[in-house]
């Protein structure tokens, strides 16, 4: 191997620097959401999201991690883990808490998917924005749902009255202790996971595994009847990049008159129904196998994805045939 400035440069640029920016944003996620817990604000942080998690028979973790979802993901996710692990959540809630962290962390994203989708396509990106908006509040109430059936009905927390009757105030120097002993037995454990398998996903994209991936599933897409050659070209880009180039190119086809607004729709829409789980398993496995183990971290995004997936398709067919 040839270990040229270049290549040191390449490494820098997208292994090791990518890899301490992940570990800083991890370590502060960790301490935010181990302050929390110590602090026992849990109730207070999810007042937000209460009346809709208790809809679903969820805790008040899971009230508090979706609402620190939409300020961090990470945080949301550590919250989840610490609670999992010190049997204060069941393994179904784990998993319908981590679904249910999905809308606002959809949200987070969601003005740069507008404003990258609007200059190129036009009046087709308020549709495609609006039909992945109404995807994600359809698996979200379908969440909600599934929580209602499969959840026991959580007992009424006492945090509230205790914390209101506590003359002495808050145990600032307490808390921060009490998370800086957490944080340190479990950032170790973190970074055990989180490096080896960010340095295996970045040796399978570099000798093309993810491309031959992407190569396999665009082959497929002939088989598709009503998928012109114009849209297989779009969600070939979709797959093999990101959004923006399989957008822009839409855009170009758009605005020369060789696609309606209906066929650049759906072909993004199939392109990203195709693109998220090979994206999930290169950018979310690599930090979720450090928060949560490898196993339930394979779960997790498995569980996640397949929601996506049905959500999207669902209203995809629901556009394809209201637009015959």
């Amino acid at each position: 191997m040839d270990f040229s400035p270049e290549f040191a440069f390449m490494l820098w640029e997208r292994l090791i620097w990518p890899l301490i920016r992940l570990i800083v944003f991890i370590s502060l996620g960790l301490l935010v959401a181990n302050f929390i817990e110590a602090l026992n604000w849990t109730r207070w942080i999810g007042l937000l999201s209460r009346p809709l998690a208790r809809l679903g028979n969820m805790s008040d973790t899971t009230s508090a991690s979706f609402s620190l979802a939409i300020f961090s993901g990470l945080a949301a996710n550590t919250l989840l883990a610490e609670a999992f692990d010190k049997e204060k959540m069941s393994r179904k809630e784990l998993i319908i808490a981590n679904l249910f962290n999905s809308f606002p962390t959809y949200f987070t994203h969601l003005p740069t998917i507008f404003f990258i989708t609007v200059p190129l396509i036009h009046a087709a990106a308020f549709i495609y924005v609006g039909m992945t908006v109404a995807a994600a509040v359809l698996r979200t109430l379908a969440i909600v749902l599934v929580g209602r059936f499969v959840l026991p009905k959580p007992e009424e927390s006492t945090e509230m009255k205790e914390e209101s009757s506590n003359k002495n105030g808050i145990d600032w120097h307490g808390a921060m202790t009490k998370s800086w002993k957490r944080f340190k037995r479990r950032i170790r454990k973190i970074i055990t996971f989180t490096v080896p398998i960010y340095i295996v996903i970045f040796i399978m994209h570099r000798v093309g595994y993810f491309r031959e991936l992407e190569q396999f599933a665009s082959q497929y897409l002939v088989m598709i009847p009503w998928l012109s050659p114009q849209s297989i070209g779009i969600i070939t880009l979709h797959l093999a990049a990101e959004l923006t180039a399989g957008v822009a190119a839409a855009g170009a086809l758009l605005q020369e008159g060789a696609m309606s607004q209906r066929e650049i729709i759906l072909a993004l829409l199939v392109g990203n129904v195709l693109s998220s789980p090979l994206r999930a398993v290169r950018h979310q496995f690599p930090y979720y196998a450090g928060i949560f183990k490898p196993a339930m971290a394979a779960q997790l995004i498995i569980y996640s994805q397949a929601s996506r997936v049905i959500s999207l398709v669902i209203v995809g067919v629901i556009y394809y045939y209201w637009t015959l």
